[in-house]
C-alpha cells in the first residue's frame, strides 16, 4: 500500500513503492522477450567473468592495460547485476513493485557504475597515451600502486558525485497518481519526474554530475587521442604508426559502445517527451545492457593475449 507521510506539518506524499514497467505495448509477449534478455545477461556475466579470471590466472597479463580492462569488466558486472533482478522479475513474473528505498539504492548504484565506467575509459585512454608517447617509462609510470590509487580515486569520485542524489529525491513530494516508472529499473530522471514539487535543484545537480563526469571524461578522452595521433604521426615508418594505432582500436570501440547510448539516453530524456514509450525503454536497455555484452567480445576479438587466455580457461573447464 502507498502511504502518505507527514513532513513539516504539511501534506507530504512519499510512495512506499513504485511500479516498474517492462517494454510498453509488448506486455503480452514479455515471456518471449525474456529469452533474448536472458541471453544478453548470460553473455555479459560470462564474458566479463572470463576476462577477470583470464587476467588473474595469466602472469603475462599482469600489466597496466589488463588491470584497467579488469576494472572495466568489474564495472560491467556491476551494471549488469544492478538491472538483472528487476528486469527479469518484470519479464518473467510480471512482478512490478519495487520499494521506494530499494529504488533509491538501485538508482544510486546504477548511476555510480555508469560514472565509474566513464572514469575507467578515461584511465584507459591515459594508459594508451603513456604506452605510445613514452613506452620506455610505461612500467615505471603506471606501477601497481599508481593503478590502485587510480582505482580508488575512480570509486571515490563516483560515490561522492552520486551521494546527494538519493537525499535530493527523498525530500520531494510525490504525486500519488504518478507512481509508475518508465523502465524496469530506477533512473534518476525518471523518478524525479514523478514528483509534485519543484525539481529545479534535482535537474541542476543532475546536469552538474553529467557535465563533471561523462562530459568532462569524453573531452579528456578526445584530448588524449589528439595527443596520441600527434605522437603517432611523428613515428618514422607507416608500419610503426599502424602498430601503435592498432593497440587503441579495442579502447576506441569500447568508448563508442558506451558513449553513443549515453548520448541517446540524454537526448531522449531531455528532448524526447513526445517519443513513444517503447523508444525510451529500448534506448535505456541499449545503454545498460549492450556495453557489458560487447566489451568482452571486443577485447577477446582484438586482443590475441586475452583471447588465448580465455580459450585456455574454457579448455580447462571442459577437461574438468
Amino acid at each position: 500500500m502507498l502511504l502518505p507521510q507527514s513532513h513539516d506539518n504539511r501534506s507530504f506524499f512519499q510512495p512506499s513503492a513504485f511500479l516498474l514497467i517492462g517494454i510498453p505495448g509488448l506486455e503480452a509477449v514479455h515471456g518471449w522477450l525474456s529469452i533474448p534478455f536472458c541471453s544478453m545477461y548470460s553473455l555479459a556475466l560470462t564474458g566479463n567473468c572470463l576476462i577477470l579470471l583470464a587476467v588473474r590466472r595469466t602472469p603475462s597479463l599482469h600489466q597496466p592495460m589488463y588491470y584497467f580492462l579488469s576494472m572495466l569488466s568489474l564495472t560491467d558486472l556491476g551494471l549488469t547485476l544492478c538491472t538483472l533482478p528487476t528486469t527479469l522479475a518484470v519479464l518473467w513474473f510480471d512482478y512490478r513493485r519495487i520499494a521506494f528505498d530499494a529504488c533509491l539504492i538501485q538508482m544510486f548504484f546504477l548511476h555510480s557504475f555508469s560514472v565509474v565506467e566513464s572514469s575507467v575509459l578515461l584511465a584507459m585512454s591515459f594508459d594508451r597515451f603513456v604506452a605510445i608517447s613514452n613506452p620506455l617509462r610505461y612500467a615505471s609510470v603506471l606501477t601497481n600502486s599508481v593503478i590502485g590509487r587510480i582505482g580508488m580515486a575512480i570509486v571515490t569520485r563516483a560515490s561522492v558525485s552520486l551521494f546527494p542524489v538519493p537525499f535530493l529525491l527523498k525530500r520531494l513530494n510525490f504525486c500519488p497518481e504518478k507512481i509508475q516508472l518508465s523502465h524496469s529499473f530506477c533512473f534518476h530522471a525518471d523518478m524525479m519526474k514523478r514528483a509534485c514539487a519543484d525539481i529545479t535543484v534535482n535537474i541542476l545537480y543532475g546536469l552538474y554530475v553529467v557535465l563533471s563526469t561523462g562530459f568532462l571524461d569524453s573531452l579528456l578522452i578526445a584530448l588524449s587521442y589528439g595527443l596520441i595521433l600527434h605522437t603517432v604521426m611523428g613515428l618514422a615508418s607507416p608500419q610503426e604508426r599502424i602498430r601503435a594505432l592498432n593497440t587503441c582500436v579495442s579502447h576506441i570501440l569500447a568508448v563508442l559502445v558506451f558513449y553513443v547510448p549515453v548520448i541517446g539516453v540524454s537526448i531522449i530524456h531531455r528532448f524526447g517527451k513526445h517519443a513513444p514509450p517503447i523508444v525510451h525503454a529500448l534506448v535505456a536497455y541499449v545503454y545498460l545492457i549492450v556495453p557489458p555484452v560487447l566489451n568482452p567480445i571486443i577485447y577477446s576479438v582484438k586482443s590475441k593475449h586475452i583471447r588465448e587466455a580465455m580459450l585456455r580457461l574454457l579448455r580447462r573447464k571442459g577437461q574438468s
